[in-house]
Formats: C-alpha cells, structure tokens, sequence
C-alpha cells in the first residue's frame, strides 16, 4: 500500500489522513470517521501478501483475538475485514497518542520503580483477560506496549499488535488455520521465552516471562543478559541466567522487592513462575501497598504532635517545693478585680478635675487693708566711731 491512499475515503466512511507506520505485513494509517467525529488508526495488509494462506490467517486472527478483548488496557477494535477494490485485509482499531514503552526508555532512560510497577499492573490486568479467553500474546515486547493518556488519566497502557497472538484450538471458529505447530519458533528474540526459544507449545507463563524482562528493561534500560545480536538472545533465554538489577545498574538502588518479583517471572522453568498475570499483579500490588505504608509511617513520625489529630495539652512545670518559712506569693488579682480599682481611680481623678474648675470660677476674696510698705532696711553702714570725751586738764 502507497502513500496514494492519503487524501481518499475508503469503506464508505474513513476518510486517510497519513500513515504512522509500516512492517513487514503491512501499513498503518490515521484516518477520520466524520460520522462518530474521531479518529481511527487502519492496519492494511500488504496487497503482495494477499495470497498467502498463512499471513492471511495469521491477520485474520489478530483480528478476532482483539475484537474479543474488551479490557480498557487493550487496544480497542472497531472493524476488520477486506477491501473491495484490492482485497486488502485491514482492521479499524482506536487512534492513540503517546510513545511505546521501548521509545519511552530510549529517550527518558530508567523509569521510577513505583511508576513502572503501576504500569505494568495494569499491563497483567489486560492479558489475565486475554488468557482467561484462551489467547497468548505470544509477542510482547515493549514496542507492542503503548502509554497515553485517556479519560485525563496519565499512564494508561495499551497492549498491542496480536499478530502472533494463539488462540486455544477449541477457542478457534470452525474451518480456522491453525498457523503454528510445536518446533517453530515465533516471536522476538530479546523478550521470547526459554520455551518459546525451543519451539515448545506455549501458555500464558510465556507471555509473563516476557513481561518481566520487559519490566527488567524499563526499571534498569538494559536486558538481562550480555548485549549481544538478536538471535544469541534466544541461546542466553534458554541456558544463560540472568543477571539482577543490582548488578547491571547498582547505582539505581532498586528495591530488593522488586528484585525478587521480576527473577521469579523470569524463571527459566515455567513451573517456577508466577501461575498467571493475577498472581504477578497481586506480587506488584503489595510493593505498592508495602511502599505507601512506609511512606505514610515516615510522613507521621515526622510530624509534630501540635499537627496530629488530637493536640496534646501544653505541659506545665510543677511547682518547687514551698520552704515552710518562706510564705507563698499571693495569686495575681483577677482581671475582674483589676478592672474594678481602674475605674474607682478614674472616677476619683475626675471628681477631682470637677472641683478643681469649681474652685476656680468662685469670685476673689476682699483684699485685706494695705499696710504702708515698710521702707526696706537699710544695710547696715558702720556706725562712726563715737567721740570719746577727753578730760581736761
């Protein structure tokens, strides 16, 4: 399929807007539909492929396992079927925007533990449906695992791509393919199985062996095993054990925990995983709860007890002993009493202004007879020596 469907309408009520991807099989278009007034995104099968049985029913399948998942971490199927004109097969799937996990950790690196346990919790969510309907992914990668916001909730995971989903035999319609036998291996070698790798016929403890190395990857940024080319992968799956979380990135300080969580999904032996994705969520569950009862515990102990729900009263510091002969200070009069003498002082202080101003305007008393102002004394002068009587002779 070229580029010359952009532009066009087809089915009578998509209208091509561009395409977002291409693979192997096919091509995958954003498109309108006018009449819901949303957007679709439209896988169509290569029109080279047409004739093969296999990829034919390998389509067909993908097709049928995702319109009959309904959990809300499931990409959504709206329509699937064929082309009139080209005899394309293509399915009409919800339109997401956002990054896959495998974009996410190229450009942000390691993820938050608490925030990764999140996701994939709701990740095990959507495949313990799909299990319980007979389906295994059987290709989960984190390309395959998109993060958007939905319903103004951030982090919502989508599970994609069913292409290599199985579908439990006696779940098949009558006259289906059965695409796959036990020897042929499919999937991708980073993230497949150990019984996957061997051919061996498969169960949903694939599909949670490959969601603990996904998990792995998104807590640390690298795999489990020493970087090495696509196939070897599949020989290390199978025989090499892998490495922790400590080991590859000890400076992140993963939580213990989660260590022992993510190395029992990734058991080489299937009978030593978790038995099924609710037991894996329920084993991410209590990290959480365990995680947010720490934090809250830690929170109270941190508060002052002024901001706990019952305030303890202030504490009072007893009283020294009295010595007998030294008499115990008076109490403080009461504010009562204080308020009392105030106004006892204020009244008397004007009755006191009151009889000032009467006194003041009462007339002047008659002035007592002037006496005739003594002439001041005159300072002593020093009397003259007195004549002295001189005998005669």
């Amino acid at each position: 399929m070229t580029e010359d469907l952009i532009g066009k309408e087809i089915l009578g009520q998509f209208r091509i807007l561009e395409r977002i991807g291409r693979g192997g099989m096919g091509e995958v278009y954003k498109a309108a539909q006018p009449a819901m007034d949303r957007l679709v995104a439209i896988k169509i099968l290569h029109q080279k492929l047409a004739s093969r049985p296999d990829i034919l029913s390998r389509f067909r399948r993908e097709a049928r396992a995702m319109s009959r998942l309904t959990h809300p971490n499931t990409i959504r199927v709206f329509l699937y079927g064929q082309l009139e004109d080209t005899g394309q097969l293509y399915i009409a799937m919800e339109y997401l925007e956002g990054d896959d996990l495998a974009r996410l950790t190229r450009r942000d690196g390691p993820m938050a533990p608490h925030r990764a346990a999140r996701i994939m919790v709701q990740v095990l969510s959507a495949l313990e449906e799909a299990h319980g309907v007979g389906v295994v992914h059987r290709d989960l990668k984190p390309e395959n695992i998109f993060l958007t916001t939905q319903g103004g909730i951030a982090d919502t995971p989508k599970v994609l791509d069913f292409g290599l989903a199985k579908i439990k035999e006696d779940k098949l319609r009558p006259g289906s393919m059965v695409l796959t036998r036990e020897g042929m291996v499919f999937g991708t070698p980073e993230f497949m199985s150990p019984e996957q790798a061997r051919g061996e016929t498969l169960d949903a403890r694939s599909d949670i062996y490959s969601l603990g190395i996904i998990f792995f990857e998104l807590l640390t940024a690298k795999l489990p095993f020493p970087q090495s080319k696509p196939m070897e992968y599949i020989a290390h799956h199978i025989k090499t054990p892998p490495m922790t979380m400590s080991q590859v990135r000890p400076e992140l300080g993963i939580p213990n925990e989660l260590e022992l969580i993510i190395g029992r999904a990734i058991e080489k032996k299937r009978e030593d995983r978790y038995a099924s994705a609710a037991e894996f969520a329920q084993a991410l569950e209590a990290f959480l709860a365990n995680a947010g009862a720490s934090t809250s515990a830690s929170t109270t102990n941190a508060t002052p007890p002024a901001a706990s729900g019952h305030a303890s009263a202030p504490s009072v510091p007893a009283a020294a002993p009295n010595p007998t002969n030294v008499p115990a200070a008076r109490p403080a009069a009461s504010p009562g009493k204080g308020l009392v003498i105030g106004l006892l002082v204020l009244i008397a202080a004007l009755l006191g202004v009151v009889i000032w101003l009467l006194l003041s305007a009462a007339p002047p008393a008659a002035p007592a007879p002037h006496a005739a102002p003594e002439a001041p004394a005159a300072a002593p002068s020093p009397s003259p020596t007195p004549p002295v009587a001189v005998p005669q002779p």
